[in-house]
């Protein structure tokens, strides 16, 4: 069965910096991976804004967010904690998906960056879209020295503001700088694809590491 992800972006730049990632740390992650399915948790911040912030969760199923133990944290039912911080900031993005490609994967051990690629793409374009970045797009990227592992998703909520995301696991951030980078994403078939997305949202990000 497929896995799935909770992927959340917040601008926490009008937030207090210290109490963001005291309360990510100390309760919102545990108190997540307390929750049957959740796999692992992951944390990321924008290599050149750093009040940008990125979480991923790999999920045995994205029916984990409709469980009871899901429930129970999440939504109305979320901690006094966790209310105060959101409300500081900025949602950019949440996103529950199912992974499309390749199906089964989880994050890949050992990478030091992120890149997030999300968009919708026009109604009229959805099957040449899919089409383009199974055949051309993900397949090319993944040869690029570097990266360790790209992976695809759909979203299964109605409330997701894109309708695909990707999540690349790097060496490091400048691989999505690099020459073979910039010539696995500039094809032709990618330039015919470009005026077809909506809403294209793309983060490169570095892990996020704790400081004592």
């Amino acid at each position: 069965m497929a896995k799935g992800l909770l992927f959340m972006a917040f601008d926490f730049s009008t937030a207090h910096a210290d109490e963001f990632h005291d309360w990510y740390d100390k309760e919102h992650v545990p108190e997540r991976l307390r929750v049957p399915g959740f796999l692992n948790a992951e944390r990321w911040i924008d290599d050149t804004n750093t009040t940008i912030h990125v979480a991923t969760y790999d999920l045995d199923t994205v029916g984990v967010l409709q469980s009871p133990a899901y429930c129970a944290v999440g939504g109305e039912n979320q901690s006094v904690w966790t209310k105060r911080v959101t409300a500081m900031c900025g949602r950019i993005m949440r996103f529950e998906g199912e992974q499309l490609v390749p199906g089964d994967a989880v994050a890949a051990a050992g990478a030091g960056a992120l890149l997030v690629a999300s968009m919708t793409p026009d109604p009229d374009s959805e099957a040449e879209f899919n089409d383009w970045y199974d055949n051309e797009h993900l397949p090319g990227l993944l040869t690029v020295p570097g990266v360790l592992s790209g992976r695809r998703y759909r979203a299964t909520d109605t409330e997701s503001e894109r309708r695909y995301l990707s999540l690349y696991h790097l060496r490091d951030v400048g691989v999505s700088r690099s020459d073979a980078w910039a010539a696995a994403t500039n094809t032709p078939w990618t330039e015919r694809m470009r005026p077809r997305l909506r809403d294209l949202l793309v983060l490169r990000m570095n892990r996020y590491e704790r400081k004592v």
